[in-house]
């Protein structure tokens, strides 16, 4: 599917379910890219600009309730998630990689391909059709933080909080998401890296610092 559009090497995007680690793991590739004297623009999807965080608030905080007066349609939510992108993709991510600078990105479109897709059950091509239109290139590296659901909800709920309305979905649409995650990893993998996110902390960190300095390696060769 994403073998005829064009690969980012300055971009790079880390992906996961709830209570992955991302922003564990969004530090320790900050860590590897400075170290390595990489400028650096850190980014999070939905969101990346002020609009695009408009648009991410109305997603997240948007009310799923059976009795709300008015829910979010599921391809309403797509929609405002690659109108975001749109934005993000145009006002950011391009603009630093045509400097020649790196970004780092809490999410991207694989994210729509999960969420969207898997959990929402909305059509693959459809999602497809949006990256090739709104965004037209795929990241160089993406780290999968694969975490089961089981735990990864328990740690969503251990950190105490208002979920939002992405973490007030039930388990079956977390391993819907699950699904849809290891569906891309398979369909791409020379660009994902799969992180074991259900080991200690230290031994995630090690495999993500690893992961990352390789691939600075190969694109540096």
């Amino acid at each position: 599917m994403n073998d005829v559009l064009p690969r980012r090497a300055h971009l790079i995007t880390l992906e996961g379910g709830e209570g992955a680690g991302k922003s564990t793991a969004l530090a320790t590739v900050r860590d590897c890219l400075q170290a390595a004297g990489c400028t650096l623009v850190v980014s999070r999807e939905p969101g990346g600009t002020p609009l695009a965080e408009q648009l991410r608030a109305m997603v997240l905080h948007s009310s799923r309730q059976d009795d709300a007066d008015e829910r979010l349609h599921p391809s309403a939510e797509l929609l405002m998630v690659f109108a975001a992108r749109a934005q993000h993709v145009a006002e950011v991510i391009n603009p630093a990689l045509q400097r020649g600078d790196w970004v780092l990105c809490d999410r991207f479109t694989d994210s729509s391909f999960a969420y969207q897709g898997g959990g929402r059950g909305l059509p693959v091509d459809w999602i497809a059709d949006l990256e090739r239109r709104v965004v037209g290139f795929v990241p160089g590296l993406t780290l999968w933080l694969d975490v089961p659901v089981a735990l990864g909800r328990s740690r969503v709920q251990g950190r105490g909080g208002v979920p939002d309305a992405i973490e007030r979905e039930h388990d079956a649409f977390f391993e819907r998401v699950h699904a849809g995650f290891a569906a891309r990893v398979a369909a791409d993998p020379q660009r994902f890296v799969r992180i074991d996110a259900s080991v200690p902390l230290e031994q995630m960190v090690a495999e993500v610092t690893r992961a990352v300095n390789a691939y600075l390696a190969q694109v540096r060769r």
